[in-house]
């Protein structure tokens, strides 16, 4: 049996906002099937790689995340950084090292945290 992965689904309160967020964190257009108030909505990152699926839940995210996304962007980790906050993330950890490894910890609008690792211009 050959199995893969279509998506990765991340439970909100507005799911159209938030795929529309990620979106343009990745730099993608929204998918144009997801309206607002539509109960899912999706960010599709590329041809052979996950989808992000929104589902709307009622409650509030209760506490740490127990699955999140690490991203690696291309650039520098820190041009990465201010450019996602400046889409509205918030900073919530540095788990930087002196030698320039390890990773950012920043949340998206709905408070779901994601990592974003060095860099392929930091090395």
């Amino acid at each position: 049996m050959s199995l893969t992965i279509r998506s990765i689904t991340i439970d909100c309160a507005d799911p159209y906002r938030l795929a529309r967020w990620w979106c343009s964190v990745f730099e993608v257009e929204p998918h144009p099937d997801d309206y607002p108030d539509d109960p899912e909505a999706t960010c599709s990152i590329g041809e052979g790689v996950p989808r992000l699926l929104f589902e709307r839940v009622p409650e509030p995210r209760p506490t740490k995340n127990r699955v999140h996304i690490d991203i690696r962007p291309e650039g520098r980790r820190d041009d990465e950084m201010a450019r996602i906050i400046g889409l509205g993330a918030s900073f919530v950890a540095d788990h930087r090292n002196a030698d320039g490894s390890g990773w950012v910890v920043l949340a998206d609008p709905d408070g779901n945290e994601f990592c974003i690792e060095r860099g392929g211009a930091d090395a």
